[in-house]
């Protein structure tokens, strides 16, 4: 008989459907994205392109450096600028790397995610038929109880186990793959959080000189520089006053540090005022902000009494140089000076602005460039005085704590003299003013700070150190017992025995794991009732775990 093919027949003229190559194209775009290695070159991207923060001085941070910089370097800094140098953390490419590598992450985890719980809610797999294959293989007598007294075994070292018939089916070491998950899921809960942070969250930076009439209220217009996160309003910012009341700062004798305490008043509204301290290493929370103590220094009282003997009195800041004398230099201005009584009017060419440095502990011998201590055991303010139009009237924005060069390059602006003040000394210039120091104020260096996802990243690198803990420590492996009544044929030898049952073990590490052998000796041990052999394989272990090997244990 001829075989008949009852398949319909294809139509000759059916068309061939042809693949959408967009689909295709997307399919596979997004197969490389969330690949493991496509996160590992995301995630080390994200790393190179941070040196630039940390490197290049930030407008969010420290605006100030960053002028010292145009300044330094006019031909590269405006190309820098350009590309996002002094703003990398919000700038376009960092921002498409930090979301490319958290759609990456998500799209690599979310499978594996998947497979991890099918795999931990599964049963162990069944005993090869070949047991004598695997890397460790041996045979032992049935202990009396025969499977049960195995799993009794097994279960009390914390294996999973599963019988099926006379084989004994047992794997450990699922930690491994749960500390891989649990530190990559972190990882994205610290994307989380830095997103939180950078859109709800805001800082700013204030000095704060002593005195209740340098009373600090958290507004954006009395900040040195702030800058809010783009979910962030201005009326949004919560409502407190400080005054810096003391300020206290030991040091040792070679002039480092070693305790600084700020105290400060508090009004908050509806409460009553209260008294806090603070410390660099312990900030001041407050509700919906922390302040933190960055820096201190002095800020020299100056008055001053014109030709017309009005006075006036200033409390200027004097920003330190950076030694370890907290040598100080800053600026005096009085912009109002020489007012003349008769007319109302000002003579915006007889402007007075002092500059120079303070020492609080000042040599003994010229030349006073550099104090040689901190705290103040000899205050020495040395002086230049500049008499003309100082541009404060043109609108255009400057610095408060130096002179603006440009006007005395032009000779709007000219030297009258230079003067070395002691507290309490008087220095009377040409025109017969005169100008006195009367003493100093500490001033500390504020960072007033807002940032929500902060608890959600402390509590995601706790986890992601755990889950770290467990990849690198969990070891996956198997093993398998199958027992052989007595009579039957020996699976090691092929022959018969008439005596009593014998038990096939094999095992089986997933991952590299060098102590396998050693543990799977132990568990032989532990099953065939040799409890010296036992006895001494956990001396072993103990020793050898004391000297800091971890191996055998999840």
């Amino acid at each position: 008989m001829t075989a008949v093919d009852e398949r319909p027949a294809t139509p000759a003229s059916a068309p061939r459907r042809r693949p959408n190559r967009a689909l295709a194209l997307l399919r596979n775009s997004w197969r490389q994205l969330t690949s493991m290695r496509t996160a590992l070159v995301l995630l080390f991207l994200l790393a190179i392109a941070a040196i630039p923060g940390s490197v290049l001085p930030q407008r969010g941070i420290s605006p100030e450096k960053v002028n010292e910089y145009f300044v330094e370097h006019p031909d590269l800094a405006p190309r820098l600028d350009q590309i996002g140098a002094f703003e990398v953390f919000s700038s376009i490419w960092f921002s498409a790397i930090y979301l490319l590598l958290f759609t990456s992450l998500i799209g690599c985890i979310t499978p594996r995610l998947r497979d991890h719980v099918r795999a931990l809610r599964a049963k162990p797999p069944a005993a090869p038929k070949r047991l004598d294959r695997l890397p460790q293989h041996t045979v032992l007598a049935a202990p009396a109880g025969g499977t049960a007294a195995i799993v009794e075994v097994l279960r009390r070292r914390r294996w999973r186990v599963t019988v099926r018939g006379n084989e004994v089916s047992a794997e450990k070491g699922y930690l491994k793959e749960s500390g891989n998950l649990l530190f990559h899921s972190s990882l994205i809960v610290v994307l989380v959080g830095v997103a939180l942070g950078s859109w709800y969250g805001w800082h700013g930076n204030r000095l704060l000189v002593a005195g209740a009439e340098n009373a600090f209220c958290n507004t954006r217009q009395q900040y040195a520089e702030a800058q809010l996160g783009p979910q962030v309003e201005s009326g949004d910012l919560p409502a407190f006053c400080l005054t810096l009341d003391a300020f206290q700062a030991r040091f040792l004798d070679t002039g480092q540090p070693e305790f600084f305490n700020a105290t400060v008043s508090v009004e908050e509204p509806g409460q009553a005022t209260r008294t806090a301290d603070f410390s660099v290493n312990s900030p001041l929370r407050l509700d919906g902000a922390n302040v933190y103590l960055l820096g201190h220094g002095y800020a020299p009282i100056i008055r001053y009494t014109d030709r017309y003997g009005r006075s006036q009195t200033s409390t200027t800041p004097f920003l330190t140089t950076g030694d370890m004398g907290l040598t100080s230099e800053g600026l005096a201005a009085f912009p109002d000076a020489n007012l003349d009584p008769k007319t109302g009017k000002r003579d915006p060419n007889l402007q007075m602005a002092f500059t120079g440095l303070y020492l609080p502990t000042a040599p003994d011998s010229a030349p006073y460039v550099r104090s040689q201590y901190p705290t103040e055991r000899n205050p020495v303010l040395n002086l230049v005085a500049y008499r003309g139009n100082l541009g404060l009237d043109a609108g255009i924005p400057g610095s408060v704590y130096q002179l603006d060069q440009r006007q005395v390059q032009t000779g709007r602006v000219k030297q009258v003299g230079d003067k070395l003040l002691k507290q309490g000394e008087t220095w009377k210039l040409d025109d017969g003013s005169r100008l006195e120091f009367l003493g100093t104020k500490r001033y500390i260096t504020l960072s007033v700070r807002h940032d929500p996802g902060s608890g959600l990243l402390l509590v995601a690198c706790g986890v992601l150190l755990v889950g770290l803990m467990g990849s690198l420590f969990g070891r996956r492996r198997r093993v398998f017992f199958r027992v052989t009544p007595a009579g039957s044929a020996d699976p090691a030898s092929a022959t018969t025995t008439a005596g009593s049952s014998l038990v096939e073990a094999g095992g089986l590490p997933r991952t590299d794991y060098p102590g396998f052998a050693d543990e799977f000796a132990q568990l032989v041990a532990a099953i065939s009732g040799d409890e010296r052999s036992d006895e001494r394989a956990g001396t072993e272990r103990d020793g050898s775990d004391r000297a800091g090997t971890r191996e055998g244990t999840d």
